[in-house]
């Protein structure tokens, strides 16, 4: 018996499939395509097991789907750029090219090593100039489209990566990158105005029926679309308005105050007019200090009057004093909004901390006064004139419509969503390309100067400014237009740029004088299934879905959606706990390959759990792997060895139907379930069925068929122990590009079935029936069974109950 030697094995197929090009992918427009992509990984050294489960995932469908047939895209690349490489470089005082490179190298080793089915040929990395070249020029059809800006704004910042960060980058209050405690800042940052296809975004949800709803409703919750009125507060005696956007117009007429959030442009305005205005500006840097989610989130409202600034109510007519609070953001809505102490429950809590009247405008069936306790139920309109004893439920248009005409409001949509900010103060990342010119503005740089190069005298600091601005080489520019000296943009972009359109880039990698050709995109795109985590639900996802939209609108791509079908898998975890370094609690992939192989590790990260739910490890189910592994090699000798008894008709067509069987239960499991714990299950029950069979070689080579069959079920999940079989059995192509079995129905079919019968709970007797027997067929078999037919003499049948091939129920009196 030849033992089987996994590490001699891998190594010799993952060569082979290099030489060969097994996995190489051309556009052929008489195939059905089938485009498989993992989410893009950041080069961070080494892979994790939650790389291995997302990649494994995928090398999954890619392989299956080869087999089925189809012409497979399956890619691989680099999200380059970023804040560890620089600061890496700060760090170790290297380049941050030169630690990018390196991780590239050791985690391109480790892909390989996995035996991942990926085409190499097209492989990207973000941070070379020939592919953000392309970002640069989306950039600039974006400028050209309008959909770019500058503006200043209060932005998050993180003092620890000393660089500004999108509001999706804040969780919590802290960095998404390192934990640090964000603040805000005024500055002038750049942005995209994602917020120009909000509405899009949210409506094309319906073509998304392949995506997990948690991640649809995750989405709809970050966009925030909500219908409302905007309505225009005068401040008394001034021509100054305080806009504020309100989903209740029927409460306008129990306005008790108005708040401001502390980064409202009023108060500078009304700087003269605010007689305390140095304990605002105090209360509103300490709001600085403070996250967006700390502000909104604290039980405990605190804010500050303005002293001497009233609104009037347009409503009424009526004085309402004017408070700044950091629960009010800039992010949503205006910055300012209408309190209704009598109906809110955080207004209420307010208006009692400050001793704000509070008037009642819905009457419902509480007995509790306002002045007690909130009401925030439905009922008849009181104290609002003409629309006194309208339902609540009504007044929202009637009153909506009555603020349209008298002229201070207007029916408005609102979101939650914010225009994306993408302004970076770091070098690691693309160059804007953008042009700064006292005489002629900011211009863009010429299409025919791109990419626009980082340089490499740059110091990295950590510290100040963005690093850009250090070098001389790139700083000082002539301006494309007049030909005046001008300066260089020195913010880099959002890295989720480069991210957010590299599967595009896969369709046509080597072009070098377009971002891609367009029949080669609409061909491979939109991608059949994307696979990754969850967290990236409202970051990358919503960043995709709007740059391939801008892409179609660029007349670049036909499609509305990126991205077919989407799925998220579970985190792997040690003991229920998250696998991580600081912990210490992480499992190297590198140790398991090398101790039992790339297969093994393959099928324990598959096997383990659904690919949705999360994977405990367990260094006994990939002992069980390995076990099964060898339990597979080793059947090869079986199979083929001499048996003294014949195998009867029955005998094989036993063994047939199981085949059948798990032909069907393997393709549809991962097919349609994405369920490849159960497909491996049934593989198993297949191997231990030819292990309990005693006919091998004595019937007409049937168990040596059905041993075929095991091996090429088990491709997409241990490849390189069923290359190696398949050459074993005398196979001269490669198995990978073998064709998956099909299975047929009648085999499947039992030819007849034993069924129990129950009379009134009790079994009585059992009868054989065909498979699938209509209930006529059932009772006449019944009603010639005569140990049956006893127990139903002189008594009258109730009910007769046929569960086809489970089970008959008759109840009698």
């Amino acid at each position: 018996m030849v033992e089987y030697n996994h590490s001699e094995v891998e190594k010799k197929w993952q060569k082979k499939w290099m030489e060969n090009k097994t996995f190489e992918s051309k556009e052929d427009l008489s195939k059905e395509k089938y485009y498989c992509l993992e989410m893009l990984p950041y080069p961070s050294g080494n892979l994790h097991m939650g790389h291995v489960r997302n990649y494994c995932i995928g090398d999954v469908f890619a392989r299956f789907h080869k087999m089925k047939g189809k012409n497979v895209l399956h890619p691989i690349g680099w999200d380059a750029f970023g804040l560890p490489a620089e600061n890496a470089a700060i760090k170790n005082k290297i380049h941050p090219a030169k630690w990018t490179k390196q991780n590239i190298a050791r985690m391109r080793d480790q892909l390989k090593a996995l035996g991942m089915s990926y085409d190499w040929d097209r492989e990207i990395t973000t941070c070379d100039p020939e592919y953000y070249r392309w970002s640069q020029w989306l950039f600039i059809k974006m400028w050209e489209k309008g959909l770019i800006f500058r503006k200043s704004a209060n932005v998050n910042w993180c003092p620890s990566c000393q660089t500004v960060l999108a509001n999706e980058q804040v969780s919590g209050g802290m960095c998404w990158r390192c934990d640090s405690r964000t603040e805000h800042r005024d500055l002038e940052q750049w942005f995209i105005k994602i917020t120009d296809y909000s509405d899009e975004l949210l409506e094309e949800h319906k073509q998304l029926g392949g995506w997990p709803e948690q991640v649809l409703s995750m989405q709809k919750n970050w966009i925030g679309k909500s219908f409302g009125e905007e309505i225009d507060f005068t401040l008394l005696g001034t021509n100054k308005k305080l806009k504020v956007f309100t989903t209740r117009p029927d409460t306008l007429f129990g306005v008790a105050f108005m708040v401001i959030a502390p980064e409202h442009e009023i108060i500078n305005e009304m700087k003269s007019q605010i007689a305390n205005y140095d304990k605002v500006v105090q209360y509103a840097l300490a709001s600085s200090r403070k996250s967006n989610i700390e502000r909104s989130s604290c039980k405990e409202k605190t804010g500050v009057k303005l002293e001497g600034i009233n609104a009037i109510n347009p409503a009424t007519g009526g004085k309402v004093p004017v408070f700044m609070a950091d629960y009010v953001l800039t992010v949503y809505g205006t910055g300012a909004i209408m309190a209704v102490p009598a109906h809110d429950q955080r207004d209420w809590e307010f208006a009692k901390k400050y001793n704000i009247p509070i008037v009642e405008v819905i009457k419902g069936d509480s007995p509790v006064s306002v002045e007690q306790h909130v009401y925030e139920g439905e009922g008849i309109l009181v104290n609002s004139g003409q629309f006194n004893g309208i339902k609540s439920t009504e007044a929202f248009d009637i009153v909506s419509q009555w603020v349209d005409k008298q002229g201070f409001g207007k029916k408005t949509i609102n979101f939650k969503l914010k225009d994306w900010l993408i302004s970076r103060q770091r070098c690691w990342g693309t160059p804007i390309p953008m042009i700064h010119c006292e005489k002629c503005g900011i211009v863009a740089v010429s299409e025919k100067d791109l990419p626009v190069f980082l340089p490499e005298d740059v110091e990295f600091t950590g510290e100040g400014e963005s690093p850009l601005k250090s070098s001389k080489t790139f700083v000082n520019v002539k301006c494309p237009k007049c030909g005046a000296d001008a300066k260089r943009e020195t913010d880099t972009m959002d890295t989720f740029i480069d991210s957010s359109w590299y599967y595009a880039r896969y369709c046509d990698v080597h072009n070098n004088n377009a971002i891609f050709d367009g029949a080669k995109l609409n061909y491979w795109a939109p991608v059949d299934c994307y696979i990754g985590g969850i967290e990236h639900a409202c970051m990358h996802l919503i960043y995709s879905r709007f740059l391939y939209k801008v892409m179609r609108d660029l007349g670049l791509v036909k499609h509305d959606e990126p991205f077919t079908n989407l799925l998220t898998q579970g985190m792997v975890t040690l003991d229920g706990s998250v696998m991580s370094k600081s912990r210490g609690n992480a499992v190297s992939p590198d140790k398991i390959i090398k101790e039992y192989g790339a297969d093994t590790t393959r099928l324990f990260i598959l096997f383990a759990a659904p690919p949705q739910k999360q994977l405990d490890w367990s260094s006994d189910g990939v002992e069980g792997c390995w076990r099964f592994i060898n339990r597979v090699w080793r059947l090869f000798d079986v199979v083929n060895a001499k048996s003294d008894a014949s195998a009867s008709e029955k005998d094989v067509k036993d063994l047939l139907r199981i085949m059948h069987r798990t032909i069907k239960k393997v393709t549809e499991d991962i097919e349609r379930e994405f369920q490849f714990n159960t497909a491996i299950s049934s593989i198993m029950g297949l191997v231990n069925s030819l292990y309990a069979y005693k006919y091998h070689s004595n019937d007409n080579g049937v168990s040596l068929e059905v041993y075929k069959i095991v091996v090429l079920l088990m491709v997409p999940f241990a490849p390189h122990t069923c290359e190696e079989i398949w050459e074993r059995l005398g196979h001269k192509e490669c198995v990978s590009a073998y064709a998956w079995p099909d299975f047929d129905e009648n085999m499947i079919k039992e030819p007849s079935i034993e069924l129990p019968v129950q009379i009134n709970g009790k079994l009585k007797g059992k009868i054989v029936v065909s498979a699938d027997a209509l209930e006529n067929e059932v009772k006449n078999i019944i009603n010639s069974d005569n140990k049956v037919m006893a127990y139903l003499k002189n008594k009258h049948v109730v009910k007769f109950i046929y569960v086809k091939n489970k089970i008959v129920t008759i109840v009698v009196k």
